[in-house]
């Protein structure tokens, strides 16, 4: 998918991403909750992604986009600015490829997530959001 070019992806784009997350994203359950079906008359299903790798969904955007840079390209790393979920899913995605990450997260995003970010081998980059 070329980002100036194409917004919305296709139904092929998305069997494409599903090729390349098999055996590494984890397959998350589809849950069912009778009481939701019955308040809003239709069946609900809520996907368990907090089942996924660092627990969120972030982790198969950013696999799916680091595994689609040719492999000459990889070497030059990857840069993300985030403060929290998409930090850790391009850092784990980042890891399992052997691609070198750069995360820019503000100074006041919570410790847990600046040291799992780091955990996960990023280089992490503090910013002051009030300068």
């Amino acid at each position: 998918m070329n980002a100036e070019t194409k917004i919305i992806p296709t139904f092929a784009d998305v069997e494409a991403a599903a090729k390349k997350l098999a055996g590494v994203a984890v397959r998350t359950p589809l849950l069912n909750f009778p009481v939701l079906d019955e308040r809003l008359g239709t069946r609900v299903f809520l996907k368990a992604e907090t089942m996924q790798r660092m627990g969120a969904f972030k982790f198969r955007g950013a696999y799916n986009k680091i595994s689609s840079i040719p492999p000459e390209r990889r070497a030059a790393g990857v840069v993300a600015f985030s403060s929290g979920n998409h930090a850790q899913g391009v850092a784990a995605a980042a890891k399992l490829l052997g691609v070198p990450a750069v995360i820019v997260m503000p100074s006041d995003a919570p410790l847990l997530k600046r040291e799992r970010t780091a955990s996960l081998g990023a280089e992490v980059v503090l910013y002051d959001r009030d300068k």
